[in-house]
């Protein structure tokens, strides 16, 4: 059904092809998931399946690209709408209508199906994904997670042979997820669907695979077999495959009932062995201090910021809250953020109702619940973006929604699911100018963090051209710049591999041990459990549990992380707990998670110095090694760059409206970097690394021209996007 015969793709600017040489052929019927690190081109692939590669994202391809028969090079994604479906990371870049409803029918609109047709599957669909009592929702209302299920259902209402979907359960809460991979599970079995799919949470997916593909590098030789063959020489590793070959199993377990029954033996090591505490270090008995004085907000502050803090028509009150001591010192047991009885209304929806939360200098709660349970509108509460209908939030002795912008980006710091939103400055570069500015902070202090969360990026690179994870990088750097004690998350592993999340825990683990504040609303159960002091979780706006990690965890089926249910009834939550207590040195496997983990879940990250994490102990940032770009991932977005050393990202202190939109047709600048971890790895010299991987000395291999006309093949034609096309308005042309 897809067949890639010696395909390469190369963007203009970059140093080698991002993928080489590729031959798969994926079967009718069959689920095929793409792997790899961040960077190594996963994204292109899915890109060549439906014409956005090479026609909408730039670059050129050498090679053939056929679907049913059709060459993607003669052929534009508008003429290949009724085979291929396509789903990239960013739902809001495929969205055309208004409502959902709507938005269900457009694509069968436009291919001209009855509209008996219609209005049956329009049914189905919003049966199938639970999205009918969103029916007549408008789609700017919904939550990230219910935006993304929007997004897949209208690619499957005019029924494709072909999916194609780029990271599709990175939004949805654990039951969603399971849903949408059932959906897909009976298109494969019932229907002989074709799917292609790349996700990074491979926990979710890797039990519904028919075979994996592995991209273990830029440019490296794809991979291609068995699921449970190819994880073992993969670089990226769900936990249960990682705990698998920690304890030795053969062959690896790809599901929590495999490896349950497998465990008995592991049990019996770890029988009374103490447990690390969740969060890397326990939760302090006295508040720490922190490391340095806030600087000071600079009055005017940034542009970007203030849309974001401000909303759309809302104006920046004259005078702030100062019934009560605005100074952030943490020399008492106070929480530095309180919520109480608080009640927030969004037209007839009631987003949130009499939730109370209290957060604590060196900690770190993780909000969870399902899609439209009222986490961002918390998030949202504590750093002034929502009016509350009733009840009071305080923050650092603030009132965030009476206090004005620019005196609130010294106490709280929102990195939101679009960082888009507040980068405004057209470079890297000047983007760390402005944020070192409006937090009164040293030259060069924002790019520290950059060249430690991303190492090579180049300064003029655009932040539309960096992918998902990388603005999110970016973001989190500009807020770190100004240090806020209380710092907030939403989402903050959207489009991040497991490398990429373990930087994130060593960075927000130094934050508080530093004694900042951290609340992350999040899905990644994996991310709760390794780092949270306490999970609170919510339900239509309402909390329903709030404890110690552990305890609220290993209650709940769907917010277990996968050694919990492994090991249960024994209260081990992670791989590098497991690891930790049985005192087994750390694995790499090629270039794959971060040193220090064989999992991607960081390894012992507690160790490291507090501070220099952040990059702002003066050393230098850690090498890093040349590597190539990628294309965005769907219709409508600007080819984003996918680069090997993504990691999680944040924003200055809000999010909002406000923000550029990708333009289509623009072509990612810079090279990528080769290292996955920012960091030289650690491994045990009698366990080498496995499969294919970087150099010695970190760096991709490398990678070589492509020659124009595959070799063999009586001169292909070379593709390459053209001006016209490249400026078209993407969303129509998939459509």
């Amino acid at each position: 059904m897809i067949r890639f015969e010696d395909v390469s793709v190369r963007y203009d600017g970059a140093p080698g092809p991002t993928v080489r040489g590729v031959d798969l052929t994926v079967e009718e019927g069959e689920l095929m998931l793409l792997v790899g690190p961040s960077g190594v081109g996963k994204s292109t692939l899915l890109g060549a399946v439906n014409g956005l590669v090479p026609h909408f994202t730039g670059g050129t391809l050498h090679g053939r690209v056929t679907v049913a028969g059709r060459d993607t090079r003669s052929h534009k994604p508008r003429e290949l709408a009724d085979v291929v479906g396509s789903v990239g990371q960013d739902p809001l870049a495929h969205f055309v209508t208004d409502t959902v409803e709507d938005e269900l029918a457009y694509a069968m609109e436009s291919l001209g199906l009855a509209p008996g047709v219609m209005r049956r599957r329009v049914e189905e669909t919003l049966d199938l994904l639970g999205l009918a009592d969103l029916r007549d929702r408008p789609l700017a209302t919904l939550s990230g997670g219910q935006q993304q299920r929007v997004a897949i259902g209208s690619v499957l209402t005019p029924h494709p042979a072909v999916l194609v979907l780029d990271e599709p359960t990175s939004a949805l809460d654990p039951a969603a997820a399971e849903e949408v991979l059932a959906v897909l599970q009976r298109l494969v079995h019932d229907l002989g669907t074709t799917v292609l799919l790349a996700e990074h949470r491979l926990e979710r997916v890797v039990q519904y695979a028919d075979r994996v593909a592995l991209l273990a590098a830029p440019g490296a030789a794809l991979v291609t077999g068995p699921p449970a063959e190819v994880l073992a020489v993969s670089p990226v590793r769900p936990p249960v495959v990682a705990l698998g070959g920690l304890a030795g199993w053969v062959p690896l377990p790809l599901t929590v009932r495999d490896a349950r029954r497998r465990a008995a033996g592991l049990r019996e090591r770890l029988a009374g062995v103490p447990v690390p505490p969740p969060g890397g270090v326990p939760l302090p008995a006295a508040p720490p201090k922190f490391s340095g004085d806030l600087p000071a907000p600079r009055r005017e502050g940034r542009r970007a910021l203030l849309r974001g803090l401000l909303g759309p028509g809302r104006r920046p009150r004259h005078g702030s809250d100062t019934s009560t001591s605005t100074s952030t010192s943490t020399s008492t047991r106070e929480p530095y953020a309180l919520v109480s009885r608080l009640a927030v209304r969004r037209g007839r929806v009631e987003a949130l109702r009499e939730v109370s939360l209290s957060v604590a200098a060196g900690e770190t709660v993780a909000l969870m619940g399902r899609n439209g349970a009222g986490k961002s509108t918390l998030l949202g509460s504590l750093v002034g973006l929502v009016d509350p209908f009733s009840g009071t939030v305080r923050v650092g002795g603030l009132t965030p929604h009476r206090t004005r912008p620019q005196e609130l980006i010294g106490h709280v710091g929102l990195v939101p699911q679009d960082p888009r939103d507040l980068l405004s400055a057209d470079t890297v570069a000047a983007e760390c100018a402005a944020a070192d500015a409006d937090a009164s902070a040293a030259p060069g202090t924002c790019r520290a963090l950059v060249a430690r969360l991303l190492p090579g990026i180049d300064d003029p690179t655009h932040p539309r051209d960096l992918s998902e994870g990388q603005r999110l990088t970016l973001a989190l750097s500009i807020v770190l710049t100004a240090r806020p004690p209380l710092i907030l998350l939403d989402e903050p592993t959207r489009g991040l591999d497991y490398a990429a999340k373990a930087r994130l825990v060593e960075v927000l683990r130094n934050l508080v041990a530093e004694g900042h504040a951290v609340v992350l609303a999040t899905h990644d159960v994996e991310l709760a459990a390794e780092l949270a002091h306490r999970v609170v979780i919510l339900a239509e706006g309402e909390t329903v549990a709030d404890g110690p990690t552990a305890d609220v965890v290993r209650s709940s089926p769907s917010f277990a992380p996968q050694v919990t249910k492994i090991l249960a009834p024994q209260p081990w939550l992670t791989v590098s707990q497991v690891r930790t207590a049985l005192n087994e040195p750390t694995v790499c496997a090629g270039p794959g998670p971060e040193a220090g983990s064989d999992d991607g879940t960081g390894g012992h990250p507690e160790r490291a110095e507090p501070g220099r994490a952040l990059g702002l102990d003066g050393g230098d940032p850690p090498p890093g090694g040349p590597g190539t770009t990628e294309d965005s991932e769907g219709a409508g977005a600007a080819r984003n760059t996918e680069r090997a050393d993504r990691a999680s990202g944040g924003e200055t202190a809000a999010a909002g409206a406000a923000g550029a939109r990708p333009v289509p047709g623009r072509a990612g600048v810079g090279p990528g970097a080769g290292r996955q971890d920012g960091a030289p790895p650690v491994c045990r010299p009698d366990r080498p690394g496995t499969g294919p991987g970087p150099d010695e000395d970190g760096r991709a291999p490398a990678t070589e021209e492509a020659d124009g006309a595959c070799s063999g093949r009586g001169g292909d034609v070379v593709a390459s996007s053209t001006g016209d096309e490249g400026a078209a308005p993407a969303a129509e042309e998939e459509r």
